[in-house]
C-alpha cells in the first residue's frame, strides 16, 4: 500500500493524503455477514454524553469477523475495506463452503490458503495455539483468554513479537512496548496486520473529519473559568501556570489512570520507562 497526494487546488487538498486501496479486490460486502450499526453520537441510554466528540458522520454497516477461526483451512476469496477499523479484512472460506470476515495480514492475496487449529504450520496467516508457535516470531490477533477470541494486536500495521514461554505462560512484546504474559494456550496469528500505511495519512480538512463520525474540540482555555478549569482570564496568551486539568478538574497529560489490578502481575514491564503501572 502506498499513499496517494493530491494537486492542491485548495488549501485543504494541499494537505490531504488518502490510501490507494491497491489491495482491495472488491467493492461489496458479503450481505449475510453485515450488521446494522446505530448511530449513537457518544451518548448512552438516557440521552447523556459519555464519549465527547461524537456524532453525524455517513451511514456504514458493520462487518461481522470471527475471531476465534474453528480448526481446518481456509481460502481467500476477497480482500475488503472496512470503514469501522483501521486494518482490512478478508472474506475466506472453509471447507464446508462457510464464508467468515478476518482480519487480514499484509501477506494475504486473493487466493492464497492458510490453515487454523492445534495441526497447523508455523507460517504466516496460519492461526494456532501460542505453544506451538516458535519464540521470536511477530504475532497478532492475539487471545486473552483460551477460546474468546483475538482481543489484542488488531489495528493496521501492528504486531506483536513472542519473547518467551516459560510455566505455562508467554512473554509477548506488545506494539505499545509493554512486556506482558499469556497462556500459551491463547491462540494468534503469525504475521503482521496490513494496511501499513494507514498511520501516515493525512485528514487535510475539517469537512472530511466531520463524515468521519468526529466533532469539533474546544480548548479549554478559550472557555469561561464556569465551562472547564482553563478557562477564564483576560483574553492573552496562557503559559502553564498549572497543571492541564480534564473539564472535570481530573489531572490529564501523563496522569496514570489504570487501576485494574487483577492484571497487574501479568504486566511484566509497562510502556512507561519500564516502571510498573
Amino acid at each position: 500500500m502506498s499513499i496517494k497526494a493530491y494537486r492542491p487546488t485548495t488549501p485543504a487538498q494541499r494537505q490531504k493524503t488518502t490510501q490507494d486501496f491497491d489491495q482491495i479486490t472488491t467493492k461489496k460486502p458479503m450481505k449475510s455477514l453485515l450488521a446494522s450499526k446505530k448511530q449513537m453520537a457518544g451518548k448512552n441510554n438516557q440521552g447523556r454524553i459519555t464519549v465527547r466528540h461524537r456524532g453525524g458522520g455517513v451511514k456504514r454497516h458493520y462487518r461481522v469477523l470471527t475471531y476465534s477461526l474453528p480448526q481446518g483451512s481456509y481460502t481467500i476469496m476477497e480482500i475488503e475495506y472496512d470503514p469501522n477499523r483501521s486494518a482490512r479484512i478478508a472474506r475466506v472460506k472453509d471447507q464446508n463452503n462457510t464464508y467468515h470476515y478476518v482480519i487480514a495480514d499484509n501477506n494475504m492475496k486473493k487466493g492464497d490458503a492458510f490453515e487454523a487449529g492445534k495441526e497447523a504450520a508455523v507460517e504466516t496467516s496460519n492461526r494456532m495455539p501460542i505453544d506451538n508457535i516458535p519464540v521470536g516470531t511477530f504475532i497478532y490477533a492475539i487471545e486473552l483468554t483460551p477460546g474468546r477470541g483475538a482481543q489484542m494486536v488488531r489495528s493496521a500495521g501492528t504486531s506483536a513479537q513472542l519473547m518467551a514461554k516459560e510455566n505455562g505462560y508467554a512473554t509477548l512484546k506488545m506494539p505499545s512496548g509493554e512486556m506482558r504474559k499469556v497462556l500459551v494456550s491463547c491462540e494468534a496469528s503469525i504475521g503482521t496486520v496490513g494496511n501499513e500505511q494507514h498511520q501516515n495519512i493525512k485528514i487535510g480538512s475539517a469537512g472530511r473529519r466531520r463524515r468521519k463520525g468526529i466533532r469539533p474540540t474546544v480548548r479549554g482555555v478559550v472557555m469561561n473559568a464556569t465551562d472547564h478549569p482553563h478557562g477564564g482570564g483576560d483574553g492573552g496568551r496562557h503559559g502553564t501556570g498549572k497543571a492541564p486539568r480534564t473539564p472535570w478538574g481530573q489531572l490529564t497529560l501523563g496522569y496514570r489512570t489504570r487501576h485494574n489490578k487483577k492484571t497487574n502481575k501479568m504486566i511484566v514491564r509497562s510502556r512507561h520507562e519500564g516502571k510498573r503501572k
